[in-house]
């Protein structure tokens, strides 16, 4: 995306697309396709994989108009893990295959936000679902009220990545206030920790929607942290928290 700007600031070294590290993540809450070709023209090189809310897709007018905006623009679109909950309660995995096969995703990921999702059942589905798609694999709990048990989000997401996950997403809620946040948005900064030191920070994606949240994992993770359920009216923000472009993140890349 060149313009007249090129070259003015020294940017720090950003991971180029197709990205494996420093992924966004954005949530498509139920834009219009027109919503979503105005937001690939402002931001697709900064947009990784959209994912269309929950299991918003049933009822989306004109969806697959929107899904080819996403592809032809090099980002990849994606359903929300609570559908792939659905599927699997009513017994139809194999009918979401093929859907997702028809509509041309390529991405899908598996949660357990909602429901009971049994741990051999999970790490069967992941791995099946690995056959023929790249698998993001959402960890946590949404209750907010919860206190962060730190071993038990490290023990899913070990078991996830051995069982075939491309990536770990990490339950923070588009409200951000639950997951990996107290109810009043602030970080369950042991719980961050405990994540990275266990699996590494590459193939994380940590769920925040809030400024403050985007702005402290930047700061302390630097530019190519995974990032996910950014809102379409914060990715240019989002991105330029991730260049120093923000007083939130000036002074840690143009110190």
């Amino acid at each position: 995306m060149a313009t007249g700007l090129d070259g003015l600031i020294p940017l720090p070294a950003r991971a180029s697309k197709p990205r494996v590290t420093g992924v966004t993540h954005v949530v498509d809450p139920g834009l219009s396709r027109n919503d979503a070709l105005g937001l690939m023209e402002l931001a697709a090189p900064h947009i990784d994989v959209v994912r269309l809310g929950w299991g918003s897709a049933l009822i989306t007018g004109a969806l697959e108009a929107k899904l080819s905006v996403y592809r032809d623009h090099g980002v990849a679109p994606m359903l929300g893990g609570t559908l792939t909950e659905l599927a699997w309660r009513h017994g139809r995995i194999d009918q979401l295959r093929d859907a997702l096969t028809r509509l041309d995703i390529h991405h899908v990921e598996v949660s357990e936000g909602t429901l009971d999702l049994p741990k051999a059942d999970k790490a069967k589905l992941i791995s099946d679902l690995n056959q023929d798609f790249t698998v993001f694999v959402e960890i946590g709990s949404k209750d907010g009220r919860l206190a962060p048990a730190s071993e038990l989000w490290v023990r899913q997401a070990s078991e996830a990545m051995e069982a075939g996950a491309h990536a770990i997403v990490c339950e923070g809620r588009v409200s951000g206030d639950a997951g990996l946040y107290w109810p009043d948005g602030s970080i369950r900064d042991e719980l961050v920790q405990a994540l990275v030191d266990e699996t590494g920070i590459d193939r994380l994606i940590f769920e925040a929607p809030r400024r403050t949240q985007q702005a402290w994992l930047v700061r302390h993770f630097g530019p190519d942290v995974g990032l996910g359920n950014i809102l379409p009216a914060d990715i240019i923000g989002v991105e330029s928290l991730r260049l120093g472009l923000r007083s939130d993140t000036l002074t840690r890349f143009h110190g």
